[in-house]
């Protein structure tokens, strides 16, 4: 059951790796289905040679109902994220090197692009240190994220989460985008930052972006 479901989160697997969000096998994928069950990548196996049959099924208890793999060794900490935020309906694991380095000398990534403010819905706190596959894992995301829709794990990753694995995956695609941005500035001087006014103007923008959605409103195109 669930195959195009199973196909987008080997696709959202695969894009982790094209930019540069894990290597190998690292990081993992997983979905909310209506019912609540929960669509899981398998424990190490690298996403490219991955099949449909090989992303799991379990409910919200981690019993498996469908599969032969090993469930990804975060599925606990996984499985805490869905149960205690039920209107988030993917997580998306990463061990992106430039966010997690932002994670190692400061408590936060300022709000620097626009594309971080779209995407993240601001600023993004960096959690305290919690190991792979612990379910401290899953408690420090929800005690740190907030109503933000990515969190840094310090000396660990990153976890995206969404409405939707589109909403997750882009969170983390483009912390990272912001991440180099940021570090890259640091190099050569103090960082400017978006303020408050201008985080919620592009978290307002974001909602119009893309085909399927209403035209933008005019307020929100008006210049200064």
């Amino acid at each position: 059951m669930y195959e195009n479901e199973k196909r987008e989160v080997i696709k959202a697997g695969i894009t982790m790796d094209r930019y540069g969000l894990i290597a190998l096998s690292g990081g993992n994928v997983s979905v909310r289905m209506p019912n609540n069950d929960i669509l899981v990548t398998p424990s190490g196996m690298i996403y490219e040679e991955m099949v449909v049959d090989d992303v799991l099924v379990v409910d919200l208890e981690g019993n498996v109902l469908e599969g032969t793999r090993k469930p990804s060794v975060d599925t606990k900490a996984l499985l805490y994220i869905f149960k205690k935020r039920p209107e988030i309906n993917a997580v998306v694991h990463t061990h992106q090197p430039y966010a997690t380095a932002v994670g190692l000398v400061q408590d936060e990534l300022p709000c620097v692009l626009t594309t971080l403010a779209n995407t993240t819905k601001g600023s993004v706190k960096v959690a305290k240190y919690s190991s792979a596959a612990s379910l401290d894992m899953g408690i420090d995301t929800v005690e740190a994220i907030g109503d933000r829709l990515a969190i840094i794990l310090k000396h660990h990753g990153v976890v995206a989460i969404g409405k939707s694995l589109k909403e997750a995956l882009y969170a983390s695609i483009y912390l990272e985008e912001a991440a180099k941005t940021y570090i890259a500035a640091k190099t050569v001087g103090d960082v400017a930052v978006l303020d408050q006014e201008q985080v919620d103007q592009a978290v307002e923008v974001f909602k119009y972006y893309g085909q399927g959605t209403a035209d933008l409103p005019e307020e929100l195109t008006m210049t200064r």
